[in-house]
């Protein structure tokens, strides 16, 4: 099934853009989700006439996202944890752990789906994580991890 793109989606492609699904998607998904149209004699022509109006919002979008990675590169957060014995890692830091942190310390918010974690972290120490910040566009960032200090009562 060949449908018509009406916004950018990672997996298949950019507005406007004509991309062949499986049926079952396309008819379950994308259509009742308006997401995208039917790649008929009419939407074509529809779309072929709104072009340059299309290239404007993607031109648009991807100043957006080159800017936000350039805002973002060279980055370095923090994060610390609780930790035990031989500074093992009570838990782990998570992609939530880190969209919470990237708020705090950049006013950045990026969505915990776009940070591409291949594992959690478990270990103390710096690690490199990367973000998606648009189509196509990511920007690797540092991760310090630092044991807790939490101040003694007395």
């Amino acid at each position: 099934m060949e449908v018509i793109l009406k916004e950018t989606i990672d997996t298949l492609g950019r507005e406007g853009d004509i991309v062949k699904v499986k049926p079952g998607y396309g008819r379950n998904y994308l259509l009742p989700q308006q997401k995208a149209v039917a790649a008929n004699a009419t939407n074509i022509a529809l779309f072929e006439q709104n072009q340059a109006e299309i290239q404007a919002r993607i031109n648009e979008e991807t100043k957006v996202a080159e800017a936000l990675a350039k805002k973002l590169a060279g980055t370095t957060l923090t994060i610390a944890m609780l930790t035990g014995s031989e500074d093992r890692l009570f838990g782990s830091v998570t992609s939530s752990d880190i969209a919470k942190k990237l708020v705090e310390d950049t006013s950045v918010e990026i969505d915990k789906k776009n940070i591409l974690l291949q594992e959690a972290i478990k270990e103390l120490g710096e690690n490199t994580v990367t973000l998606k910040v648009g189509f196509q566009t990511t920007v690797d960032i540092a991760i310090q991890v630092v044991p807790l200090v939490e101040a003694e009562e007395n």
